[in-house]
Protein backbone atom coordinates (compact mmCIF):
# COMPACT_ATOMS: atom_id res chain seq x y z
CA UNK A 1 0.00 0.00 0.00
CA UNK A 2 1.23 3.48 -0.78
CA UNK A 3 -0.37 6.73 0.24
CA UNK A 4 -1.48 9.36 -2.22
CA UNK A 5 -1.88 13.01 -1.43
CA UNK A 6 -2.51 16.23 -3.29
CA UNK A 7 -0.42 19.35 -3.04
CA UNK A 8 -1.72 22.83 -3.86
CA UNK A 9 0.86 24.91 -5.71
CA UNK A 10 1.25 28.68 -5.54
CA UNK A 11 -1.18 29.31 -8.39
CA UNK A 12 -3.95 27.41 -6.64
CA UNK A 13 -3.88 24.38 -9.00
CA UNK A 14 -3.94 20.79 -7.77
CA UNK A 15 -0.83 18.74 -8.35
CA UNK A 16 0.02 15.11 -7.60
CA UNK A 17 3.48 13.97 -6.55
CA UNK A 18 2.97 10.71 -8.37
CA UNK A 19 3.18 12.63 -11.65
CA UNK A 20 6.85 13.53 -11.12
CA UNK A 21 8.31 10.18 -10.34
CA UNK A 22 7.71 6.56 -9.34
CA UNK A 23 6.21 5.43 -6.09
CA UNK A 24 6.65 1.96 -4.69
CA UNK A 25 8.70 0.77 -7.69
CA UNK A 26 6.05 1.64 -10.28
CA UNK A 27 7.34 2.71 -13.64
CA UNK A 28 6.95 6.33 -14.87
CA UNK A 29 4.96 5.22 -17.90
CA UNK A 30 1.94 3.80 -16.03
CA UNK A 31 0.23 5.38 -13.05
CA UNK A 32 2.45 8.45 -13.26
CA UNK A 33 1.04 9.42 -16.64
CA UNK A 34 -2.52 8.97 -15.38
CA UNK A 35 -1.88 11.15 -12.33
CA UNK A 36 -0.20 13.79 -14.49
CA UNK A 37 -3.16 13.84 -16.90
CA UNK A 38 -5.54 14.21 -13.96
CA UNK A 39 -3.51 17.15 -12.63
CA UNK A 40 -3.50 18.81 -16.03
CA UNK A 41 -7.25 18.33 -16.34
CA UNK A 42 -7.91 19.85 -12.93
CA UNK A 43 -5.76 22.89 -13.71
CA UNK A 44 -7.41 23.60 -17.06
CA UNK A 45 -10.34 25.96 -16.37
CA UNK A 46 -10.64 26.85 -12.71
CA UNK A 47 -8.36 26.89 -9.69
CA UNK A 48 -8.89 25.80 -6.13
CA UNK A 49 -7.46 29.02 -4.75
CA UNK A 50 -10.14 31.12 -6.47
CA UNK A 51 -7.80 32.90 -8.89
CA UNK A 52 -9.73 33.77 -12.05
CA UNK A 53 -8.21 32.69 -15.32
CA UNK A 54 -9.04 35.37 -17.88
CA UNK A 55 -9.92 34.48 -21.43
CA UNK A 56 -7.86 35.86 -24.27
CA UNK A 57 -9.11 38.08 -27.03
CA UNK A 58 -8.84 37.44 -30.73
CA UNK A 59 -5.51 39.28 -30.74
CA UNK A 60 -4.15 36.97 -28.04
CA UNK A 61 -4.33 39.57 -25.24
CA UNK A 62 -6.41 38.97 -22.15
CA UNK A 63 -8.89 41.59 -20.96
CA UNK A 64 -7.36 42.99 -17.81
CA UNK A 65 -9.33 44.11 -14.79
CA UNK A 66 -8.46 47.73 -15.59
CA UNK A 67 -9.96 47.39 -19.07
CA UNK A 68 -13.06 45.75 -17.63
CA UNK A 69 -13.48 48.61 -15.18
CA UNK A 70 -13.17 51.20 -17.96
CA UNK A 71 -15.75 49.36 -20.05
CA UNK A 72 -18.19 49.29 -17.13
CA UNK A 73 -17.66 53.01 -16.54
CA UNK A 74 -18.33 53.82 -20.20
CA UNK A 75 -21.36 51.52 -20.10
CA UNK A 76 -22.70 53.48 -17.13
CA UNK A 77 -22.36 56.69 -19.15
CA UNK A 78 -24.30 55.11 -22.02
CA UNK A 79 -26.99 53.83 -19.66
CA UNK A 80 -27.55 57.39 -18.42
CA UNK A 81 -28.17 58.43 -22.02
CA UNK A 82 -30.58 55.54 -22.53
CA UNK A 83 -32.58 56.46 -19.41
CA UNK A 84 -32.83 60.10 -20.49
CA UNK A 85 -33.97 59.03 -23.95
CA UNK A 86 -36.72 56.78 -22.58
CA UNK A 87 -37.83 59.58 -20.25
CA UNK A 88 -37.99 62.11 -23.06
CA UNK A 89 -39.66 59.86 -25.63
CA UNK A 90 -42.31 58.61 -23.20
CA UNK A 91 -43.46 62.04 -21.97
CA UNK A 92 -45.56 64.69 -23.70
CA UNK A 93 -43.71 67.82 -22.55
CA UNK A 94 -41.86 68.44 -25.79
CA UNK A 95 -43.38 71.82 -26.60
CA UNK A 96 -45.78 74.15 -24.77
CA UNK A 97 -48.26 76.32 -26.66
CA UNK A 98 -49.88 79.31 -24.99
CA UNK A 99 -51.96 82.25 -26.26
CA UNK A 100 -52.05 85.57 -24.51
CA UNK A 101 -53.58 85.23 -21.06
CA UNK A 102 -56.01 88.08 -21.87
CA UNK A 103 -57.00 86.65 -25.25
CA UNK A 104 -60.25 85.10 -23.99
CA UNK A 105 -61.12 88.06 -21.68
CA UNK A 106 -61.95 85.62 -18.93
CA UNK A 107 -60.67 84.54 -15.53
CA UNK A 108 -59.21 81.43 -17.13
CA UNK A 109 -56.90 80.81 -20.08
CA UNK A 110 -56.02 77.75 -22.13
CA UNK A 111 -52.57 76.26 -22.68
CA UNK A 112 -51.42 73.10 -24.43
CA UNK A 113 -48.42 70.82 -24.56
CA UNK A 114 -47.70 67.73 -26.62
CA UNK A 115 -45.02 65.24 -27.54
CA UNK A 116 -44.68 62.36 -29.98
CA UNK A 117 -47.68 60.32 -28.91
CA UNK A 118 -50.32 62.56 -27.32
CA UNK A 119 -51.30 66.14 -26.67
CA UNK A 120 -52.83 67.80 -23.63
CA UNK A 121 -54.83 70.97 -23.13
CA UNK A 122 -55.02 72.59 -19.72
CA UNK A 123 -57.23 75.33 -18.31
CA UNK A 124 -55.43 77.66 -15.90
CA UNK A 125 -56.58 80.46 -13.67
CA UNK A 126 -55.23 83.83 -14.71
CA UNK A 127 -54.75 84.76 -11.04
CA UNK A 128 -52.24 81.90 -10.66
CA UNK A 129 -50.05 83.12 -13.52
CA UNK A 130 -47.10 85.38 -12.91
CA UNK A 131 -48.21 89.01 -13.47
CA UNK A 132 -45.06 89.70 -15.49
CA UNK A 133 -45.84 86.84 -17.87
CA UNK A 134 -47.86 87.88 -20.91
CA UNK A 135 -48.82 84.41 -22.18
CA UNK A 136 -50.81 81.69 -20.45
CA UNK A 137 -48.76 79.14 -18.58
CA UNK A 138 -46.60 77.43 -17.64
CA UNK A 139 -48.26 74.03 -17.96
CA UNK A 140 -47.00 72.93 -14.52
CA UNK A 141 -49.56 75.16 -12.81
CA UNK A 142 -52.61 73.44 -11.31
CA UNK A 143 -55.65 73.26 -13.55
CA UNK A 144 -58.06 71.02 -15.42
CA UNK A 145 -56.19 68.90 -17.97
CA UNK A 146 -57.46 66.85 -20.91
CA UNK A 147 -55.08 64.54 -22.80
CA UNK A 148 -55.73 62.53 -25.96
CA UNK A 149 -53.49 60.30 -28.04
CA UNK A 150 -52.71 61.36 -31.58
CA UNK A 151 -54.32 59.44 -34.43
CA UNK A 152 -51.23 59.48 -36.62
CA UNK A 153 -50.62 55.76 -36.22
CA UNK A 154 -54.27 54.58 -36.15
CA UNK A 155 -56.67 56.44 -38.45
CA UNK A 156 -54.01 58.71 -39.93
CA UNK A 157 -55.78 61.91 -38.94
CA UNK A 158 -54.11 65.16 -37.93
CA UNK A 159 -54.63 66.84 -34.59
CA UNK A 160 -56.17 70.29 -34.27
CA UNK A 161 -55.24 72.66 -31.43
CA UNK A 162 -56.01 76.37 -31.33
CA UNK A 163 -57.43 76.07 -34.88
CA UNK A 164 -54.01 74.92 -36.07
CA UNK A 165 -53.35 71.54 -37.70
CA UNK A 166 -50.35 69.31 -37.14
CA UNK A 167 -48.30 67.77 -39.95
CA UNK A 168 -48.50 64.04 -39.39
CA UNK A 169 -45.64 63.21 -41.76
CA UNK A 170 -43.14 65.20 -39.74
CA UNK A 171 -44.48 63.96 -36.42
CA UNK A 172 -44.36 60.34 -37.56
CA UNK A 173 -40.80 60.81 -38.88
CA UNK A 174 -39.66 62.17 -35.51
CA UNK A 175 -41.33 59.26 -33.72
CA UNK A 176 -39.77 56.64 -36.03
CA UNK A 177 -36.31 58.15 -35.59
CA UNK A 178 -36.64 58.05 -31.81
CA UNK A 179 -37.85 54.42 -31.86
CA UNK A 180 -35.02 53.32 -34.14
CA UNK A 181 -32.54 55.06 -31.85
CA UNK A 182 -33.93 53.02 -28.93
CA UNK A 183 -33.46 49.84 -30.98
CA UNK A 184 -29.81 50.73 -31.59
CA UNK A 185 -29.35 51.37 -27.86
CA UNK A 186 -30.64 47.88 -27.09
CA UNK A 187 -28.27 46.35 -29.65
CA UNK A 188 -25.34 48.30 -28.20
CA UNK A 189 -26.21 47.16 -24.68
CA UNK A 190 -26.30 43.53 -25.87
CA UNK A 191 -22.85 43.93 -27.43
CA UNK A 192 -21.41 45.37 -24.21
CA UNK A 193 -22.96 42.56 -22.16
CA UNK A 194 -21.41 39.95 -24.45
CA UNK A 195 -18.06 41.73 -24.31
CA UNK A 196 -18.04 41.66 -20.50
CA UNK A 197 -19.31 38.08 -20.22
CA UNK A 198 -17.04 36.61 -22.92
CA UNK A 199 -14.17 39.01 -22.13
CA UNK A 200 -13.75 39.85 -25.81
CA UNK A 201 -12.88 43.37 -26.92
CA UNK A 202 -14.24 42.79 -30.43
CA UNK A 203 -17.83 43.54 -29.40
CA UNK A 204 -16.86 47.07 -28.35
CA UNK A 205 -16.63 48.18 -31.99
CA UNK A 206 -20.24 47.39 -32.99
CA UNK A 207 -21.39 48.75 -29.62
CA UNK A 208 -19.65 52.06 -30.29
CA UNK A 209 -21.29 52.30 -33.72
CA UNK A 210 -24.73 51.57 -32.24
CA UNK A 211 -24.45 54.18 -29.49
CA UNK A 212 -23.02 56.88 -31.76
CA UNK A 213 -25.75 56.33 -34.36
CA UNK A 214 -28.44 56.30 -31.69
CA UNK A 215 -27.22 59.65 -30.35
CA UNK A 216 -27.21 61.13 -33.84
CA UNK A 217 -30.75 59.85 -34.46
CA UNK A 218 -31.96 61.34 -31.18
CA UNK A 219 -30.64 64.77 -32.17
CA UNK A 220 -32.05 64.33 -35.67
CA UNK A 221 -35.50 63.55 -34.24
CA UNK A 222 -35.34 66.84 -32.32
CA UNK A 223 -34.62 68.74 -35.52
CA UNK A 224 -37.51 67.05 -37.33
CA UNK A 225 -39.83 67.75 -34.42
CA UNK A 226 -38.80 71.42 -34.46
CA UNK A 227 -39.76 71.61 -38.12
CA UNK A 228 -43.11 70.02 -37.33
CA UNK A 229 -43.78 72.68 -34.68
CA UNK A 230 -42.96 75.47 -37.14
CA UNK A 231 -45.26 73.91 -39.73
CA UNK A 232 -47.99 73.58 -37.09
CA UNK A 233 -47.74 77.27 -36.17
CA UNK A 234 -47.78 78.34 -39.83
CA UNK A 235 -50.96 76.38 -40.61
CA UNK A 236 -53.24 79.12 -39.19
CA UNK A 237 -52.80 82.63 -37.80
CA UNK A 238 -56.17 83.17 -36.18
CA UNK A 239 -54.91 82.60 -32.63
CA UNK A 240 -51.44 84.01 -31.95
CA UNK A 241 -49.44 81.51 -29.94
CA UNK A 242 -46.27 81.63 -27.92
CA UNK A 243 -44.32 78.35 -27.97
CA UNK A 244 -41.36 77.09 -26.01
CA UNK A 245 -39.68 73.71 -25.79
CA UNK A 246 -40.05 71.97 -22.46
CA UNK A 247 -38.00 69.60 -20.30
CA UNK A 248 -38.57 66.50 -22.46
CA UNK A 249 -36.57 68.13 -25.24
CA UNK A 250 -33.85 69.00 -22.73
CA UNK A 251 -33.66 65.34 -21.69
CA UNK A 252 -33.32 64.23 -25.30
CA UNK A 253 -30.70 66.84 -26.11
CA UNK A 254 -28.56 65.73 -23.16
CA UNK A 255 -29.18 62.08 -24.04
CA UNK A 256 -27.97 62.54 -27.61
CA UNK A 257 -24.71 64.12 -26.46
CA UNK A 258 -24.15 61.50 -23.75
CA UNK A 259 -24.77 58.62 -26.15
CA UNK A 260 -22.27 60.02 -28.66
CA UNK A 261 -19.66 60.45 -25.89
CA UNK A 262 -20.30 56.89 -24.67
CA UNK A 263 -19.88 55.51 -28.19
CA UNK A 264 -16.58 57.38 -28.61
CA UNK A 265 -15.35 55.96 -25.29
CA UNK A 266 -16.15 52.43 -26.45
CA UNK A 267 -14.32 53.09 -29.71
CA UNK A 268 -11.22 54.28 -27.84
CA UNK A 269 -11.31 51.23 -25.57
CA UNK A 270 -11.54 48.94 -28.60
CA UNK A 271 -8.28 50.26 -30.07
CA UNK A 272 -5.30 47.90 -29.71
CA UNK A 273 -3.15 50.78 -28.42
CA UNK A 274 -3.66 53.73 -26.13
CA UNK A 275 -4.26 56.95 -28.09
CA UNK A 276 -2.74 59.01 -25.28
CA UNK A 277 0.57 57.16 -25.58
CA UNK A 278 0.57 57.75 -29.34
CA UNK A 279 -0.32 61.44 -29.16
CA UNK A 280 1.63 62.40 -26.03
CA UNK A 281 5.16 61.02 -25.67
CA UNK A 282 6.16 59.69 -22.29
CA UNK A 283 8.43 61.74 -20.07
CA UNK A 284 11.03 58.99 -19.85
CA UNK A 285 11.45 58.71 -23.59
CA UNK A 286 11.49 62.46 -24.08
CA UNK A 287 14.13 62.97 -21.40
CA UNK A 288 16.35 60.23 -22.77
Amino acid sequence: MWSTFLVTDEEGRMASPAATGTVGGASAGGPAQGAGGLANLMSGRSTFGGNKRRRTTSTGQAMSEAQEGKIKLAFFVAIVGVVLTVLGVGTEFWVELAPMKTFYNNQTCLTAHYGLWKGCTKTLWVADIDPERESCGPAELPGESNCTFFKFFTTGGNAVMFQKTTRKNLNMAAAMLSLFSLFLMVMGAICITMSLSKEVLFFLKPASVCFILSGVLVLLSLLVFHQSVLAFLASDHTVPLHYEFSWSVSCLGCAGGILIVGGILFLLLALPYSPWQRCLPQRETSSS
